[in-house]
């Protein structure tokens, strides 16, 4: 490549794993996991019996749905002046996604059969056991690849952590750039990592969902 400049690349290798590592895939972790459990139980009291659970939990969740990561991640680091960024970035990532998950999981649970709601009420199981033991562990199986999708599509997001100044690899990637004048090199690596860690989970992604669609 003309006037790619290699040593640079190299020397900036470890500096951008290191933010990769440390702090890019503990966004990525972190915020899955919130999503994944916030977004249950969002979906889980969008089927409330009662309006007064049901339309605040709609409002937010549209709300959250409406509005860029960019503006939440700004508007919760000016509200929440006094927590660690990084923090700030995995709740707000978590809350972010969940918006989404919510509606995956309804969509699995929607999906489980109406035989099988029948047969627990035919067993007489208590609402709690049917959930656990025959609801949820269908539509959580159903669903599994498009959270994977999901958590990818976090993990590709994560550089927008920057602007509440946590160091992630793409900030740390700016920041060498502006230090060396070598913009072209350490962003050109960071893209690529980012490639590498993702296009094999979306392949991944791709076989599960081919696998438990059958």
């Amino acid at each position: 490549m003309n006037g790619f400049d290699w040593d640079v690349a190299l020397d900036s290798l470890p500096v951008l794993l290191g933010g990769f590592l440390r702090v890019t895939l503990l966004a990525t972790a972190l915020g899955t996991l919130v999503a994944a459990v916030l977004g249950l139980v969002v979906a889980m009291a969008g089927r409330a019996p009662t309006r007064f659970v049901t339309v605040p939990v709609r409002v937010v969740t549209e709300f959250v749905r409406s509005t860029p990561l960019l503006v939440q991640l700004v508007g919760a680091a000016a509200l929440f002046n006094t927590v660690e960024p990084l923090y700030i970035g995995i709740a707000v990532l978590g809350v972010h996604y969940a918006a989404y998950t919510s509606e995956v999981y309804r969509a699995g649970i929607d999906g489980v059969p109406k035989g099988q709601w029948e047969a627990c009420r035919a067993l007489s199981l208590s609402p709690r056991r049917t959930w656990q033991a025959v609801i949820l562990p269908q539509a959580v199986r159903n669903v599994l690849p498009a959270l994977g999708n999901y958590a990818i599509s976090m993990f590709k997001e994560t550089p927008f952590l920057a602007v509440i100044t946590v160091q992630e690899m793409v900030f740390e990637a700016r920041k060498y750039g502006a230090d060396h004048f070598a913009y072209t090199e350490v962003f050109t690596l960071a893209g690529l990592i980012f490639l590498v860690a993702s296009y094999p989970t979306s392949l991944l992604m791709r076989k599960l969902e081919k696998r438990l669609g059958h």
